[in-house]
C-alpha cells in the first residue's frame, strides 16, 4: 500500500556548520553540522525510509519497486529529480556558483543545479550574497580576487525568516552566518567555489568563469497568495525544474495527489498531521515527507507553515493561478 514517506536525516559536517538544527531536532551527531539531506536519492547521499512497512528500504529500491505509482506518470524513473536539504550556516559559506544543465552535462557528465531557498531562521543582521556589483566579466572578477577586494563587489542582502530566493544556475551566491535555509534543488551536487575567505579549500575559478551570468541578480520572491478556508497558499517559484508553494495552515486543507507527479512537503514552522486513507503521519518543524503520485486524497491539518515542492507542468500551474482571477 502507498503511504507518505519520511526518510532518515543524512547529516554532513561542514567547517561553516553549527548546532542550530537542534532548535527542532534531537538526533544530530557530534560536530559542526552544516547540511541535513532529507529527501535524497543521490550517489553522495541515499535516503533510507524511516516509517511504515517499508522502513529500512533504500530510496532507489523504492523507485524500482514503486515505479510510476510512486513517482508519477510524467517523471522519469532513471533518476530522482529533486534534492531537499536543510542548511545551517553558523559561519559564512564560500562564494560559489552552479553550472546549468548544458555545461554540467558536457563537462561533469551530470545535471546542472538551480535551487530555491526558504529562510527558516535568521539571526539579526544575517545576510545572503546574491550576485555581484560593478563586475561585468571574468577578467574583472579575477582581478578583484587577485587584489583581495572581491567582497566589496558582492551584492549582500539582509534577510529575515520567511524570505524566499530563487538561485538560478549561473548566479554568484552564498549563505551568510546565522541562517537556516530549507533548500529545494535539482538533484545535483556540483558547486564551483570562487572565494573561501582564506579557508584553503579547493577553488574552481576557471570552471566558474565559464558558467557565471553577471546579469543575474537574486530578487526576493513575493509570490502570489490565494486565500482558502483554513489556509493561505502562496505560489513562490515556478520553473521547469521545480515549483515551490507555501501553505500557511490554520486549521486544515484537503487535496488530491497527482498521478502525473509526486509531491514533497517540508514543514518550516509549527506541527500537524498528514491524514490519508489508512493512516495519520505526524509532521513537525524540519520534517520532509514524500507524497506518492497515486496516494489519493489527503488532508494537512494543524497550525503550521509547510512548503510543497514538485516537478511541475508549468502550463498547468499557470492555469491554476489564472483561474483564480480570470473573470471572462
Amino acid at each position: 500500500m502507498l503511504y507518505p514517506i519520511k526518510f532518515e536525516n543524512l547529516y554532513y559536517s561542514k567547517i561553516w556548520g553549527g548546532r542550530d538544527l537542534e532548535l527542532f531536532r534531537s538526533n544530530l551527531p557530534e560536530g559542526k553540522i552544516g547540511e541535513s539531506w532529507d529527501i535524497a536519492c543521490h550517489k553522495n547521499g541515499m535516503g533510507i525510509v524511516a516509517n511504515g512497512k517499508l522502513k529500512g528500504a533504500r530510496f532507489d529500491e523504492l523507485i524500482l519497486k514503486g515505479g510510476e505509482r510512486f513517482l508519477g506518470r510524467k517523471i522519469k524513473l532513471d533518476r530522482f529529480p529533486l534534492l531537499v536539504k536543510l542548511i545551517n550556516a553558523r559561519d559564512k559559506l564560500s562564494i560559489q556558483v552552479h553550472p546549468d544543465n548544458i555545461y554540467a552535462n558536457n563537462v561533469e557528465k551530470d545535471w546542472g543545479k538551480s535551487e530555491v531557498w526558504y529562510v527558516m531562521e535568521a539571526a539579526e543582521g544575517a545576510s545572503l550574497i546574491l550576485g555581484t556589483k560593478n563586475i561585468t566579466n571574468g577578467d574583472e572578477l579575477k582581478g578583484a580576487i587577485t587584489r583581495g577586494i572581491l567582497e566589496k563587489h558582492l551584492n549582500k542582502v539582509l534577510v529575515n525568516r520567511g524570505d524566499v530566493y530563487f538561485i538560478k544556475s549561473g548566479l554568484v551566491h552564498a549563505i551568510g552566518a546565522g541562517v537556516i535555509v530549507a533548500e529545494i534543488q535539482q538533484n545535483s551536487d556540483i558547486t564551483y567555489r570562487i572565494y573561501d575567505y582564506g579557508r584553503e579549500r579547493e577553488l574552481h575559478i576557471e570552471k566558474a568563469l565559464h558558467v557565471i551570468d553577471f546579469n543575474l541578480k537574486g530578487e526576493k520572491s513575493m509570490g502570489v497568495t490565494l486565500k482558502r478556508k483554513g489556509c493561505e497558499k502562496t505560489y513562490l517559484c515556478l520553473c521547469r525544474e521545480f515549483s515551490l508553494e507555501l501553505y500557511n495552515i490554520h486549521t486544515e486543507v484537503a487535496e488530491e495527489s497527482d498521478e502525473e507527479r509526486f509531491y514533497i512537503f517540508t514543514c518550516v514552522r509549527g506541527y500537524g498531521n498528514l491524514i490519508y486513507k489508512g493512516g495519520v503521519l505526524p509532521v513537525f518543524t524540519g520534517d520532509s515527507v514524500l507524497v506518492p503520485a497515486f496516494l489519493g486524497r489527503y488532508i494537512l491539518r494543524g497550525d503550521m507553515d509547510i512548503l510543497k515542492s514538485y516537478v511541475p507542468d508549468c502550463n498547468k500551474v499557470e492555469k491554476e493561478i489564472l483561474k483564480e482571477i480570470k473573470k471572462f
